[in-house]
């Protein structure tokens, strides 16, 4: 993947993608000591960044393809997304949920007309699950974030961004699977090269921190953090490289961090934002960053969360 394939997902993924706004809070810069702002993944169509990389691939695709149909396993922003391109071009669509996934998103994914299969995540193996679907249907796969095409897609969160605040001293983005920060990543350096890129995750969601300190990708046991799409147990195959050259550090969050910085999004820019897209406003507002930066831009990647969820917290 390159930063030129980041800009033709630009053009591709159009049709379906939100060019979603910048926001800045003066409470919010005051707390956490530097200037920062938000990219606002939270108001994209489906309530989250994902919509970037299954449009750029599912819009890519080759109607006999389309035809067969696409299948995906997510824990629910992936899925919505998937479903959400899949009808747009007329494709089944087929996707593999955890059945403790929030209600929110398995609803909403049910509602674009996508198959939603369940599995329990602790038992089941979800790749497994997605593997027979695509051998009884002949569809496609769309990952949630190995894959150059989606990685592209995802990427052009970094490439509005700098259109529109380009003096950014850094950019910082949670992490899962690594997607979103290697897309981003590629195309911010080559913009700007003296950016500087940092990535949050959870506590107990740590691959990306550890396999940085190993220099290898490093598997975890299943996360049990509320940051329900930030429960990757290990770095894509093609986004650790990519993370490995471009990032400078993995910054890790707690829940309770998650938390708070969820309901300080709410009450002070009222805006609503989940614990897993709240993860790089969480090591921002809670001073992890490195002192010398002077502005930040941070990626809201997500806003689904159960109302039930949240008055919890």
């Amino acid at each position: 993947m390159t930063a030129n394939d980041v800009r033709d997902a630009a053009h591709r993924i159009r049709p379906l993608v939100r060019r979603t706004p910048v926001l800045t809070s003066a409470a919010y810069d005051s707390e956490a000591g530097l200037a920062t702002f938000f990219k606002c993944e939270n108001l994209q169509n489906g309530g989250a960044f994902k919509i970037r990389g299954a449009a750029n691939m599912i819009l890519s695709l080759p109607k006999e393809t389309l035809a067969r149909g696409v299948v995906a396993f997510s824990s629910g922003n992936h899925a919505q997304a998937v479903a959400i391109a899949a009808k747009h071009v007329g494709a089944p669509a087929t996707i593999v949920m955890p059945e403790d996934a929030p209600r929110t998103k398995l609803e909403a994914t049910r509602s674009h007309g996508a198959k939603v299969v369940t599995v329990d995540r602790m038992r089941e193996n979800r790749d497994a699950v997605a593997a027979g679907i695509l051998k009884e249907t002949g569809g496609t796969m769309v990952p949630p974030f190995d894959h150059e095409m989606i990685m592209a897609g995802q990427g052009t969160i970094a490439l509005e961004f700098l259109e529109e605040i380009p003096q950014l001293d850094a950019l910082i983005t949670p992490v899962s699977g690594g997607g979103l920060i290697s897309g981003c990543a590629t195309i911010a350096r080559d913009i700007n090269p003296k950016i500087r890129i940092f990535g949050a995750e959870p506590e107990d969601g740590n691959d990306t921190f550890l396999s940085l300190v190993a220099g290898q990708r490093i598997a975890i046991p299943m996360p049990n953090t509320i940051a329900d799409g930030l429960r990757s147990q290990k770095p894509g195959e093609l986004t650790f490289p990519v993370i490995q050259k471009l990032v400078e550090r993995i910054i890790v969050v707690t829940d309770d961090e998650l938390r708070q910085t969820v309901k300080f999004l709410l009450s002070r820019l009222k805006i609503l934002v989940e614990p897993s897209g709240a993860a790089a406003a969480a090591a921002v507002l809670f001073k992890k960053l490195p002192k010398d930066l002077g502005s930040v831009g941070v990626v809201l990647s997500g806003g689904n969360v159960d109302l039930e969820q949240l008055a919890t917290y």
